[in-house]
């Protein structure tokens, strides 16, 4: 295994980080994020509706194509919106297209690591190609990893990467499509996902393996002393916050439906609630569905004067973006 897969690996067994942190970490995931920094002002500009149609950096290229250019490429991508082909978008899938867009940069990391994990160019990757790319070097020359800690980091990195990646692996054949690898690279971003998640955190968390998070296992992720000095006040507000606000039942610590609520609030649904105003504000007929000609009479809401990289966009394989 090369130096580059080696870093790899000690990057996951660290879990990214050398030493023990003395700043805030943050584990709260926020998987939908305010779509656009702009105001959503549909009387003034529709610039909001561009960057969440078509993304922030491509909505900047737009201006380049005329009229004519723009709706004939958002003719093209009114037809990948539409997933099951009826000749009709949905909110529903427009909603995921939105999703897709605004997380292109997550396809794009998994675009990048793809070759180096499909080692027998099959367009899949298999828990073997996996795991003899990641861990193979560990696995040949175990004499070289006496050390307990390394040791202690490789015998639980390993399996807890075979139970995330079967956990991805939706249709269970052993090997991950580009959607499932997806899955398994980032798991916070797919909701089958989520209970990987809260397991991950809460193992990472509980030092003492009881199978909970109390407060100063909660404190200790995200700070250590370095002397014994007193604790910073954002620290103090976290120990209150812990009591007032994570630790819902009073009983001292976190249980994994605690650790949900903490780590995957319950956030609103931007990419859902702009979807709705799309078809809302160009359904002609009112049948709750966009055609591709409702779109195109409206086209300056979903892209007006401005565009995405479209020549890129659409070279890309489909399950990239």
């Amino acid at each position: 295994m090369g130096f580059q897969a080696v870093c790899l690996v000690l990057l996951l067994c660290t879990g990214g980080l050398l030493s023990k942190p003395t700043f805030r970490k943050e584990r709260v995931v926020h998987p939908d994020p305010q779509l656009s920094e702009q105001l959503h002002e549909d009387n003034q500009s529709f610039q909001y509706d561009h960057e969440a149609f078509l993304g922030k950096e491509e909505a900047k290229t737009f201006d380049q194509l005329n009229p004519e250019e723009s709706k004939e490429k958002l003719g093209k991508i009114v037809d990948r919106i539409d997933d099951n082909k009826d000749g009709y978008v949905t909110t529903e899938e427009l909603k995921n297209w939105i999703k897709r867009v605004q997380k292109r940069y997550i396809y794009e990391n998994v675009a990048k690591v793809w070759r180096d994990y499909d080692l027998n160019k099959d367009n899949k990757i298999s828990w073997e190609e996996y795991k003899q790319a990641t861990y193979g070097y560990y696995l040949e020359n175990p004499e070289e990893f006496q050390d307990a800690t390394d040791q202690h980091s490789f015998k639980k990195m390993l399996p807890r990467d075979e139970r995330r990646f079967k956990t991805a692996d939706l249709d269970g054949d052993s090997a991950a499509t580009r959607e499932e690898f997806t899955a398994f690279l980032h798991p916070e971003e797919f909701e089958h996902m989520k209970d990987i998640v809260i397991l991950e955190t809460l193992e990472d968390i509980d030092k003492n393996e009881d199978g909970f998070v109390d407060q100063d296992e909660y404190i200790a992720d995200m700070f250590a002393h370095e002397e014994d000095g007193p604790e910073p006040d954002w620290v103090i507000t976290e120990r209150e916050q812990f009591s007032d606000f994570r630790d819902i039942n009073k009983d001292g610590k976190m249980d994994k439906e605690e650790i949900r609520h903490w780590i995957l609030p319950q956030d609103y649904d931007h990419a859902q609630a702009e979807a709705r105003h799309l078809v809302y504000e160009s359904d002609i007929d009112k049948d709750q569905k966009l055609t591709k000609e409702e779109i195109l009479e409206n086209w300056n809401m979903f892209v007006g004067s401005q565009a995405t990289n479209y020549g890129e966009d659409l070279t890309k394989n489909h399950d990239e973006l």
